[in-house]
């Protein structure tokens, strides 16, 4: 069912993308350490990215690159992709420097249009990236720019932030500004903006049919990798670095999966038992699908509808590989397609991860708050209620069902559910942070799930616990 942008996967494998995370690919690009990001009109730690081996060319290719991405016309990874794709040559480094490159601008665009003096060119917002985002000095120049262009980074460098708006600060367009800033608290929505400009760390999801997590942690540190317990969910583990794994023996032999924290706790929220009959209702290309299943202990029935049978067909090889024997992915053409009403009554427990604005994954996507509109999330959140209707027509009397989104916009969380409990008053809703606390998660959740890369160093998430109200009550 979901056709949201950020649902689709890494290619080739699970590295993540340049600074962006496992959900989107860096397509063979090197992945640099994490670092903070430069403070909205202030500096970066010096020389992230390695200026050692930029050319010209190399240069050159970067801003051709970074030129279709700021098209909006396709999302940054897959334009990135296609690129590698066509130059399959490009080394590592070089993948790594054009690819950083990319979504360093796009997570700093209209803060670095500020400081440049409003319309720029591609070239132009690469290189001031470069000398304000990234540090480099003057002479990591020498050679890549011509004397006028040498003169217009040593004024860009004494470009101070006397002039800059709130959104340039916070790198988001005035729309989303606004909404965010709803409350009026400038310094929350600074902080806010701030993480959501940091990369994402990169968080595994220990398979508990394959191993436990003090195992994968004692495996993965044999291995020399800085790794260390999650703090929200009992399966996570996060890295420090964010290294190539795909060819890990406890990846391919499936005792992992990639998989942000945030993400793993809608499972614990789901709380499905052995045996029990469960719905994914879009399910994607199934990362949820396959916690939910290890948490059934591959009993049960878990169906994993989906209106792409492209990202299904994702999912078939993952769940071989995790040993899960319960799981029946099942391509729907919509909502109420016949396939889904069949079930109606039956399911013990039901997912809503809903098709959504993406705009909590921004560390992972920056490219989405610029390629969002108000009139796509309106569009959105339309579509988020038609779907909820439906899945909820599957829960059995007494039956659970769990709304979940991963944007930070009230209209596609708070609004969508208050909708549904009106319309639908034989379900009620649980308290999301109890549900959590009966399992011994530590997470300081309220009736609804929220988090935030600035406060949980999450992707942001939003969920809701509904309960059909049982029929011999």
């Amino acid at each position: 069912m979901n056709t949201r942008q950020t649902k689709r996967q890494p290619t080739g494998g699970v590295r993540a993308p340049r600074g962006a995370g496992p959900r989107r690919p860096a397509a063979g690009g090197r992945a640099p350490e994490r670092r903070p990001a430069a403070a909205a009109g202030g500096e970066a730690a010096p020389a992230a990215l390695n200026p050692a081996g930029v050319g010209r060319a190399l240069l050159t290719q970067a801003v051709q690159v970074l030129g279709e991405v700021l098209t909006f016309a396709h999302p940054a990874d897959a334009v990135l992709s296609r690129h590698f794709r066509e130059n399959h040559a490009l080394g590592h480094r070089d993948r790594g420097f054009i690819a950083e490159s990319v979504y360093g601008v796009l997570r700093r665009l209209r803060w670095l249009r500020a400081l440049a003096g409003g319309q720029t060119t591609p070239r132009q917002l690469l290189l001031a990236w470069l000398a304000r985002g990234e540090g480099w000095p003057q002479r990591y120049f020498d050679g890549l720019v011509s004397v006028s262009e040498r003169d217009w980074l040593n004024g860009l460098r004494g470009h101070g932030a006397e002039n800059i708006s709130l959104g340039e600060r916070a790198d988001l367009p005035d729309w989303l500004l606004e909404r965010l800033l709803a409350d009026g608290d400038e310094e929350a929505l600074l902080a806010l903006a701030h993480s959501l400009n940091r990369p994402a760390p990169l968080d595994l999801r220990v398979n508990p049919l394959k191993m436990s997590r003090d195992e994968l942690l004692a495996r993965l540190r044999a291995d020399g990798l800085q790794v260390e317990p999650g703090v929200l969910s009992p399966l996570a583990v996060r890295l420090n670095r964010k290294p190539a794994l795909q060819k890990h023996p406890a990846f391919v032999d499936g005792s992992f999966e990639v998989q942000d924290q945030g993400s793993q706790l809608l499972a614990y929220l789901v709380q499905p038992r052995r045996g029990e009959l469960v719905v994914d209702f879009c399910a994607g290309a199934g990362g949820k699908t396959l916690h939910l299943g290890a948490l059934m202990r591959s009993t049960g029935r878990l169906y994993a509808f989906d209106v792409s049978e492209r990202r299904l067909a994702r999912l078939k090889p993952r769940m071989a590989r995790a040993g899960l024997s319960n799981v029946h992915p099942v391509a729907i053409a919509h909502e109420n397609d016949a396939r889904v009403k069949r079930l109606a009554g039956k399911a013990d427990r039901v997912l809503v991860d809903a098709p959504c604005s993406g705009l909590g994954t921004l560390r992972r996507n920056p490219d989405l708050k610029w390629r969002q509109t108000p009139e796509s999330v309106a569009e959105m959140t339309a579509k988020q209620g038609a779907i909820l209707a439906a899945a909820a027509r599957l829960v059995r009397p007494g039956g659970r069902l769990v709304y979940a989104t991963c944007s930070l916009l009230a209209e596609e969380n708070d609004a969508v559910v208050d909708a549904f409990l009106a319309a639908h008053p034989e379900f009620r809703e649980v308290d999301a942070g109890e549900v959590l606390a009966r399992q011994d998660i530590p997470v300081a959740a309220g009736a609804r799930l929220r988090l935030s890369p600035a406060e949980q160093d999450t992707d942001g998430f939003f969920a809701a616990v509904l309960e059909r109200a049982d029929a011999h009550a």
